[in-house]
């Protein structure tokens, strides 16, 4: 049986607990090639932002939603700057986004008729944040006492309270029985999903 296990910050993350933990192989990877982790990280962020616009365009209607995507939107977007900080002090440039196999996965799960696509808008956006949040950790792990370290025990912090306001949405929307239900199968998709990609030298 396949252990499930919530991400390494206490306490637990609350809705989303995934079906696996990363691969201890990635950390060293991640380490030993932070600039391009460094690098895919802001890409994420800037992602991480215009999604949440993007779900402020797309409900409005949701009462409080329009709020709270857009100061996550700020949020994330202040993430980037301070990444961005990091690239331009290691000598770095952004360069163009070369995707993300992991996110780009989990977006075709997304169901198309109007109710059940803004769950698994909702949801999807949850288990990529929780996944984030437990490779944010664990690179403030292995970077330990730090400014750099400091810097990302402080965004997996963030993100592990963004996981918790898109399942909160979710059920919100659609009732915390049916969120939990459909969250169970997406999470399970994201274990078979994280095997097809591999490691990476990237957040996802």
């Amino acid at each position: 049986m396949t252990e499930r296990t919530s991400i390494r910050l206490p306490p637990s993350v609350g809705p989303v607990v995934l079906r696996t933990r990363t691969d201890a192989r990635w950390l060293p990877l991640a380490l030993s090639r932070l600039d391009e982790v460094l690098v895919d990280h802001a890409h994420c962020e800037k992602k991480a932002a215009a999604n949440a616009l993007s779900l402020l365009q797309a409900y409005p209607e949701v009462n409080g939603l329009a709020e709270q995507m857009a100061e996550l939107a700020r949020e994330e977007s202040s993430h980037l700057a301070r990444v961005l900080g990091v690239l331009k002090a290691r000598g770095l440039t952004l360069g163009r986004d070369a995707g993300d196999p992991y996110a780009q996965k989990l977006q075709r799960l997304i169901r198309t008729s109007p109710a059940t696509r803004q769950l698994d808008r909702l949801l999807v956006a949850a288990v990529i944040e929780a996944r984030s949040c437990e490779r944010l950790a664990l690179l403030a792990e292995g970077l330990g006492k730090t400014p750099l370290g400091g810097m990302y025990r402080d965004l997996a912090q963030s993100e592990e309270g963004h996981q918790r306001l898109f399942f909160r949405l979710a059920a919100k929307c659609s009732g915390e029985e049916l969120a939990s239900a459909r969250l169970s199968q997406l999470v399970d998709h994201e274990r078979r999903i994280l095997a097809e990609v591999g490691l990476r030298a990237a957040i996802h």
